[in-house]
């Protein structure tokens, strides 16, 4: 089987044009379940399998424990594989055809409230070194809904400061023009004019945050900044990168902006995905009502 999810992968990278994650994630989830069926059944060939060797190493993965949310991962993956095979004439019959997604319980996202939100910006300390690229980075995360990753991949030619875009490269390298608000405008002009040319060296790009050795900065460093001005704003939220991009979205929602739009500005591929944040604001709406109104 290892010479077919070869081909497979192949086919998502080149005709597909998915990202080098994407192709990660499948070919393991691909590999294991091959390693399993040579090990449980001796099963080499993909011909060979059926939905029961499927059925059983699923059930197998729940029982070690696997989240349902991975297990739906991989089902997508052998989806998609056996799909791939069919119409390459390589088997005669999908086994995964009847094969149904995992029913996966919805969580809702985090938030913070736009006080919070105020309060953890007012709290980074600009005057203390780094602290303009802190404060820039934490503004552009909120005004734009970005994810961390296209935050440490922003690129300076990519940012247009007199019509207040960012051109973001998201995920499956698909790119997407952001707004960008006018107080992380500020924050990035005083932070590019006064500290990232103290930043540049030889082993400087065109990224627009740096390091303190110059180099492209890193998503766990971002992380770390994250939650070290958290914890000096003094909120007792967990408050990480991503918070701020559920934030973004839940505020927008709740001040009116269509949910087309923020699906557009977060990158979502399905409408789906954006409509959790309606599901956000409905409670933000209950818990205002339950507090407010005499009758509540």
């Amino acid at each position: 089987m290892e010479a077919e999810i070869d081909a497979f992968i192949r086919y998502l990278a080149v005709e597909r044009g998915l990202s080098e994650n994407y192709q990660l994630s499948t070919r393991r989830s691909l590999a294991e379940f091959a390693q399993w069926s040579l090990r449980r059944h001796d099963l080499k060939s993909a011909r060979e399998i059926t939905i029961d060797h499927i059925t059983e190493y699923l059930a197998d993965r729940k029982r070690a424990g696997l989240a349902a949310s991975s297990i739906k991962l991989v089902v997508v993956a052998l989806k998609i594989f056996f799909r791939f095979l069919l119409g390459k004439g390589a088997i005669r019959r999908d086994p995964t055809e009847t094969l149904s997604l995992p029913r996966i319980e919805r969580y809702l996202p985090e938030t913070l409230n736009e006080i919070q939100t105020e309060q953890l910006l007012e709290a980074i300390d600009t005057t203390a070194p780094l602290g303009l690229r802190d404060r820039a980075m934490i503004e552009l995360l909120y005004a734009s809904g970005l994810r961390i990753s296209e935050l440490a991949n922003a690129r300076l030619e990519n940012f247009n400061t007199d019509e207040r875009i960012l051109r973001v490269v998201g995920k499956g390298s698909k790119t997407r023009l952001v707004p960008v608000g006018r107080k992380a405008c500020e924050a990035l002009a005083a932070y590019l004019s006064s500290e990232r040319p103290k930043l540049v060296s030889r082993r400087t790009g065109n990224e627009i945050f740096l390091s303190a050795r110059g180099t492209k900065i890193t998503t766990v460093r971002i992380w770390q900044i994250v939650k070290k001005h958290a914890k000096r704003s003094g909120l007792e939220a967990n408050i990480y990168p991503h918070l701020l991009r559920h934030s973004f979205a839940t505020h927008l929602l709740g001040n009116g902006a269509d949910l087309r739009i923020i699906q557009e500005m977060l990158g979502h591929a399905d409408i789906s995905t954006t409509q959790v944040y309606t599901h956000v604001d409905q409670q933000r709406l209950k818990a205002v009502h339950r507090k407010f109104h005499p009758r509540a």
